[in-house]
């Protein structure tokens, strides 16, 4: 079906209001996914439960957040990606509301299962930014909307940790769970539905089989620290991925309306921007919680500012004005210069940032100006990636395949937790009768973050050059048709 978007100010003031309504969703989301953290020591004890059980409201919106990121996107492509975005909201705000109503850590592990769908808001929120806004403001808004991720990460923080020192840890339950249920008001009156629909039947068994592998790639990563890496459950769990991803992908490419349309995600145009992604989720996950670990660390350990939590994230906190200030930026380089340079800018800096991490990370202001380079870096970089993806696919599957690339960024992010608890827990020594990670194995989780950044940066550089703004070059829908822009992601 072809549609033509609407003008910012043909539907009045509301459809002004939609790029920030859009984004302070994707915000909110990223606040919810990341405000338990500072919970995590102390809630063995608030829920009398062991820390492993614990560990589980982390891998709990991890694993759900994956899976329903691609299913909801591709269900936002056929059904309406409004329609989806309100029910993703919903989910969040219920899980809110629900981890706010209990002390059990069972509910409270299905709580954050329900607020893992909201991980969906950022894709099918670029979806409706592509469908609504005139070419010339797409750029901008896509760039600011997937920024909304590091901001939100980087205001979580020390938001949550304000309220765990002040106050009942359940406050900060009902404080997303208001904002949940404003964020979700605000899209019913000021998003309208796009007319983009892709035809078709869903296609649940997709679902299912992509569902089940994800979840044995993800638990195996997340939990692999814990378990151990040549344990039985971690190894028969990359098994059963690799056996369910392999039966998986054949069935895709013989269904008609595939979950995923891998013909067109093996193309350079596609398959190179998603392995950046990977990359580039490893290298920004790296940056905030090294960060966050090495700036608590005792003084006694010879480089440790033993800082409280409330100090950590107000030294996070810049991070997320740079994301806001620099994403118009990164979008004027994007059409300027193609989003595949922007991509490839934004990594080098993640590098360099972390060589500044690795030659003095023992001063605060060094450590900050080190991390405030990582951040600049991947402004770029995530303002980059849902452009590159938006000028390869056609209109109608806009939001499955930014759920895909979202995904990708989150397996990096997963991998790289677990990579660098592998690295601290390597490298130890005994400070004050407690072992902690010595400087040595920071600066190597640095170089490696740093390493697999310039991994990212040769990638997007052999992605195919297209330097021209989305309002010049046809787009499914919007003066080309679907099956042009197809091939030209192959």
């Amino acid at each position: 079906m072809e549609a033509v978007p609407i003008s910012g100010d043909a539907r009045g003031p509301r459809a002004r209001l939609t790029v920030p309504v859009l984004a302070f969703g994707g915000t909110l989301m990223a606040v919810t996914q990341t405000v338990v953290v500072p919970l995590l020591p102390d809630l063995p004890r608030l829920t009398g439960s062991s820390p492993g059980a614990v560990s589980w409201l982390v891998t709990a919106t991890l694993l759900s957040g994956a899976v329903l990121t691609p299913v909801l996107g591709r269900a936002g492509d056929m059904y309406g990606k409004r329609r989806v975005l309100l029910m993703a909201l919903g989910l969040m705000a219920g899980g809110s509301v629900l981890c706010a109503l209990t002390s059990d850590i069972g509910l409270l592990i299905a709580a954050r299962a329900l607020q893992g769908a909201a991980a969906a808001v950022v894709p099918l929120s670029i979806s409706i930014l592509r469908d609504e806004l005139p070419p010339g403001r797409t750029g901008s808004a896509v760039a600011l909307m997937s920024s909304t991720v590091g901001i939100g990460a980087a205001l979580g923080l020390p938001l949550a940790a304000l309220v765990v020192q002040y106050a009942d840890w359940h406050v900060m339950f009902w404080a997303t769970a208001v904002l949940s249920v404003i964020g979700l008001l605000l899209v019913r009156w000021v998003v309208r539905e796009s007319p983009v629909r892709s035809p078709g039947r869903f296609d649940t068994w997709g679902a299912l089989g992509l569902a089940a592998g994800l979840v044995c790639l993800l638990l195996a990563v997340s939990q692999g620290g814990q378990w151990g890496w040549g344990s039985g459950p971690v190894l028969g769990l990359f098994a059963g991925a690799v056996v369910v991803l392999s039966l998986w992908w054949p069935m895709q490419l013989r269904a008609k309306q595939p979950l995923v349309d891998l013909r067109l995600a093996v193309g350079r145009r596609v398959a190179l921007p998603h392995v950046a992604a990977l990359f580039t989720g490893f290298a920004f996950y790296a940056n905030s919680l090294v960060t966050a670990q090495l700036v608590q660390a005792p003084a006694a350990s010879g480089y440790g500012l033993d800082l409280s939590i409330v100090a950590t994230g107000l030294c996070l906190l810049p991070n997320a004005v740079i994301l806001l200030v620099l994403s118009p930026v990164s979008a004027r380089v994007s059409t300027a210069r193609g989003p595949r340079i922007t991509l490839a800018v934004g990594t080098v800096f993640m590098a360099v940032g972390y060589v500044v991490r690795i030659i003095d990370s023992r001063e605060l202001w060094m450590i900050m100006v080190g991390a405030a380079i990582v951040a600049t870096g991947t402004t770029f970089a995530y303002s980059a990636l849902p452009t590159l993806i938006l000028r390869a696919v056609p209109v109608e599957q806009t939001a499955s395949a930014n759920g895909v690339n979202v995904l990708m960024r989150t397996i990096g992010q997963s991998v790289s937790s677990a990579a660098v608890a592998a690295v601290l827990v390597r490298h130890t020594s005994v400070v004050e009768g407690v072992q902690v990670p010595t400087l040595g194995s920071y600066q190597l989780a640095f170089a490696l973050a740093g390493t697999v950044a310039l991994v990212a940066c040769v990638i997007a550089l052999a992605i195919p050059s297209d330097t021209a703004p989305d309002g010049e070059r046809p787009i499914a829908g919007h003066g080309g048709s679907a099956q042009e822009t197809a091939l030209e992601g192959t």
